[in-house]
Formats: structure tokens, C-alpha cells, sequence
């Protein structure tokens, strides 16, 4: 993936993402599968966009389990909530699920004013509040899951959610079922069994990583 086609730079030409890299004093790294990328525990810090690989977002429990919370393609920013708060009161790691590579860019590059008052500046920083304002979308949504009671009807939220972000009854998951049942918070075994349940009552058809549900405007 080019960095220019991240969604942080929508709008703006790869000749001035490339200026504004060397600008910023952008810095690449690259992390093997299972390494801890980024802590997030004291407040603001970089921000990193994912050029190449997978990553996940996790929350550090008291009782030293985790909690997935967000699953990275190429193309995802990452930091960039916490970058806006002075306080980051839960631990938050992020961690490679495969060999990944990452730029990264100090936050007060991005915030700070530009003495030039460049336009793809100013393009960039409205890029990153609406991808702030996306992650808040996406955190509800989080939330409307762990708010159903019965693994099935978070299951079902979840799959409705998806398929209506991807336009369509049918949509491939963004991570593997044993992080679908950390994403919702329940045993996997117990969640294998109960997706067999629902596809044998015709509620979801599933094919690897691909899940159809069925049209309701059809008999």
C-alpha cells in the first residue's frame, strides 16, 4: 500500500504526503508477529498509520487478561484518540498479528499550526478529527454489541453492524473467530457452538471468514 492512499491523507497528492513526511520527520519501523508495537499508558504519543501487515488494539485488564478492541488493516491510523488526550487512563497496547510495517509521526507535527498555513495541513488535520469522530462511531458500536445479553444476539448485532458498514448481506469478518470472541467477550468454544446453532436455523451462513446473512425481504 502507498501511504498516500491511507485515509489520513484522502485529498491530498503523493507528492505532498511525500513533503510533509520529511516535513514531520516521519520514521518507519518494522515489527515481527506478536510484538508489542506501541504502549499507550501515559497520555499522548505518536501516531502510526499501517502500511503493510495487521495489527490489534487491545486493553490491558487489572487481572492481566485483554481485550481486543480493534483489529488493523493497511491503511489504519492508530494512536490518534489517545494523541488528543492529556490523561490515557486505561492501558491500551497495540500488537502485530503478522509482520507489519508502520509510520509514524509525532502528534505535534499534526496538530501544531503550520507557519506556512499549507492547505493539505489543513486538509490533514481534518482528516484526522474524522477519523476521531469514525473510532467514536466504531466504539459504539462496541458498546451496542456488549449490550446484548445472549452470545446470539451479539452475534447477530455484530453482524448486522457489519453488513450495513459493507453495503451488503455478505462481508468477510477483519479478524479470525478466536478474536470475534474476544471482540465479544465470550468464551470461544461457546461461541463455535452457538454460530453452528444459528447456521443451522438458517440465521447466518459462514465459509471461512465469510459470512452471508439471509435477505429478510425473501421467504
Amino acid at each position: 500500500m502507498q501511504l498516500a492512499d491511507a485515509e489520513l491523507f484522502q485529498g491530498i497528492t503523493t507528492e505532498e504526503v511525500e513533503r510533509m513526511m520529511v516535513c514531520f520527520g516521519a520514521r518507519t519501523e518494522r515489527c515481527a508477529a506478536g510484538k508489542t508495537v506501541r504502549a499507550y499508558r501515559h497520555g499522548p504519543g505518536d501516531v502510526g498509520i499501517l502500511k503493510s501487515g495487521a495489527l490489534s488494539i487491545e486493553r490491558l485488564e487489572v487481572n492481566g487478561g485483554r481485550t481486543l478492541l480493534e483489529s488493523l488493516a493497511p491503511g489504519g491510523i492508530f494512536g490518534e484518540v489517545l494523541a488528543f488526550s492529556s490523561i490515557a487512563r486505561e492501558s491500551t497496547v497495540v500488537v502485530a498479528r503478522a509482520p507489519s510495517e508502520i509510520v509514524f509521526i509525532d502528534y505535534a507535527h499534526i496538530i501544531k499550526r503550520c507557519e506556512k498555513a499549507c492547505d493539505h495541513h489543513s486538509l490533514l488535520v481534518r482528516n484526522v478529527l474524522r477519523l476521531v469522530a469514525d473510532k467514536t462511531v466504531r466504539l459504539s458500536e462496541r458498546i451496542q454489541v456488549l449490550s446484548c445479553r445472549t452470545i446470539r444476539e451479539k452475534l447477530l448485532c455484530y453482524f448486522n453492524l457489519s453488513a450495513a458498514r459493507a453495503g451488503s448481506l455478505r462481508f468477510v469478518l477483519p479478524f479470525s473467530f478466536s478474536e470475534l470472541a474476544d471482540y465479544i467477550c465470550a468464551d470461544r468454544s461457546a461461541m463455535m457452538r452457538e454460530l453452528g446453532h444459528m447456521r443451522a436455523a438458517g440465521l447466518v451462513c459462514t465459509q471461512g471468514r465469510r459470512v452471508a446473512l439471509p435477505d429478510p425481504h425473501l421467504p
